[in-house]
Parts: structure tokens; C-alpha cells; sequence
């Protein structure tokens, strides 16, 4: 009996490359009995003949993430955390294919998919739990927007590179007033991401702990900090700001006012991913960010 029977796929729209791996992995799975539900807008992009030749459901994706036991994601990170931001509502593994750019959350080589995806669904895998951020905007005591992030939840100007200033809290202690261009907060994931890019340290995903990068400060003795991940983080906009926004994942946005608070906290639920046995992330790091290998 293999480990999952139900599979949902969806996948980028409109991409040449994912509709090849599709078609692979659609027909592969269909040859050995599994049952298969793609996702609404991914089946728009097979063959009907395709769709017509075995038990191969339609559906959208939450009733995909009820369904399935697995989902596989055939794109890029991005497709990633918008498939991550929606099932991790639900008890379903999910696995990448990467038909992106880094692909620092989808394992498979879509040269290899098959062989790797197979060894997974009967049994030969690992789970690791990758955990969300949620993002709450309080205007004057009511909540007036929430959201969820995989990577990272960003609060900065809807100006570009314009300065704002801002208090940090940290469980209601009052840790620093700021003036720059904004602050990351990032999951262990999000920290190969923009936080990255913005000179944050890179956490590894299993630790229960979260970063605060500042962009650009107004002060060369600003730095990230590393928090516990059960930590309840409040920023509070200062009155002399014009207005400001929360991003999540640099998808979900929310307007911030003057003399708002945004309590950012670890998500109700977290993503389950699944890997292949013989996945490494140090390996993963190596590959994704040019680092050299060993001299001897």
C-alpha cells in the first residue's frame, strides 16, 4: 500500500515547461491507479483527452487540500508559497517541482521527477514542518486587516525609498523607535529570501525562531536580531507617517495608518513539506547560493 493515494497537482499557469511536467507526472500517475485531482485553473492548461483518461478529478484548491493526501507543485518557489499560504489550512503533505528560478522549496528535478516522486509516494521521504507567519492590523483598537506569510511580512512605505519611523515591541517590551525604510520579519524559511537580500542571517528551518532586518536604517548601529519563534512582535506606525503598507510574502497587502499597530506571531498551523530521503539543505544551500565545495 503506498503511503499516499490521493494526489492534487497544480502547478504555474501559462508556462510551457510546467505543462510538460504535467502531462508527465499526470499520465505516470494515472497508469499505476492513483487517484488524481488537479486544481481548477492548472487542468485548464492539459489536454481534455488527458483529463478523460482515467479517475482524474477537477477541483478547486481548497477543496483540493481537504481531498488529497499529497499535493505536488510544479513551479517556481513563488507558486510555492501561494499553494503553501492556502494548504498549510489543511493536513496534506506538500513537495515542489522545480520548473522556477532558485527553487529553494521545490526538491525535484523535473528532468527526474518521476523517479524521485515515486519513491515518495511509497514511502521513502521525510516531513520537515515549516512554520507561518500571521500579520494583524489594529486602527484605532479593531482589527482592520490580517494576512499569512511563508517567507516573510514586510512593513514599509507605498513611496519608493522613502523613509518611515516606527516602534518595535517585542512581548510588549519596548525594544527600539526607528527611522529607515521599513523592517523584515522573516520565518527560518524567508531567510534565504528577501531578508537575505536585505543582509539577514539564514536560519535554518528547523529552528523555532524568527528575524528582524532593518532596511535601511537611519543609524549605522541598527541591526537584525534573531527572536524566539513564540514571540509576539508589535509595530506601532508613528503619527507623522503618511500612509504605509504590511506585505506578506510580497503578495497579500494591507494599508497601515498613521498611529496603527501590526502584531505579527507565529501561524495557527504550519506547512507540512515532504522531501525526498536523500534531500540535504546545506546541499541545497551550496547549489541555490554559489557556494564553494571542499579543496581536499
Amino acid at each position: 500500500m503506498s503511503a499516499f493515494q490521493r494526489i492534487g497537482l497544480l502547478g504555474k499557469v501559462n508556462d510551457r515547461g510546467t505543462q510538460l511536467t504535467l502531462e508527465t507526472v499526470t499520465t505516470a500517475l494515472n497508469e499505476r491507479g492513483y487517484d488524481i485531482a488537479l486544481e481548477s485553473r492548472t487542468a485548464e492548461q492539459l489536454p481534455q483527452k488527458l483529463l478523460e483518461s482515467g479517475k482524474i478529478k477537477t477541483i478547486g484548491l481548497s477543496e483540493l487540500g481537504e481531498w488529497a493526501d499529497i499535493a505536488v507543485v510544479v513551479g517556481g518557489d513563488g507558486n510555492m508559497l501561494g499553494a503553501a499560504r492556502a494548504l498549510c489550512e489543511y493536513d496534506i503533505g506538500v513537495i515542489g517541482v522545480n520548473r522556477g528560478n532558485l527553487g529553494f522549496l521545490t526538491d525535484l528535478d523535473p528532468d527526474e521527477v518521476m523517479t524521485h516522486l515515486l519513491n515518495v509516494l511509497e514511502g521513502e521521504y521525510h516531513v520537515e514542518k515549516r512554520f507561518l507567519l500571521s500579520a494583524e492590523v489594529i486602527s484605532n483598537g479593531s482589527p482592520a486587516g490580517a494576512g499569512r506569510a511563508i517567507n516573510e511580512i514586510v512593513l514599509h512605505s507605498d513611496k519608493v525609498a522613502h523613509m518611515i519611523e516606527f516602534e518595535l515591541y517585542i512581548d510588549d517590551h519596548f525594544v527600539f523607535s526607528q527611522r529607515s525604510d521599513g523592517l523584515i520579519c522573516a520565518t527560518p524559511t524567508g531567510s534565504t529570501a528577501y531578508s537575505l537580500s536585505g543582509g539577514g542571517p539564514i536560519l535554518h528551518p528547523n529552528l523555532n525562531a524568527m528575524t528582524l532586518v532593518p532596511m535601511f536604517p537611519h543609524t549605522l548601529s541598527s541591526r537584525p536580531i534573531v527572536v524566539d519563534g513564540e514571540s509576539h512582535i508589535r509595530l506601532r506606525a508613528a503619527y507623522d507617517n503618511d500612509l504605509l503598507q504590511i506585505s506578506c510574502d510580497g503578495h497579500v497587502r494591507m494599508a497601515v495608518h498613521p498611529g496603527d499597530d501590526i502584531v505579527l506571531k507565529k501561524h495557527d498551523h504550519a506547512l507540512k513539506m515532504i522531501h525526498p530521503v536523500d534531500h540535504n539543505y546545506y546541499h541545497v544551500l551550496r547549489n541555490k547560493l554559489g557556494w564553494g565545495s571542499r579543496l581536499f
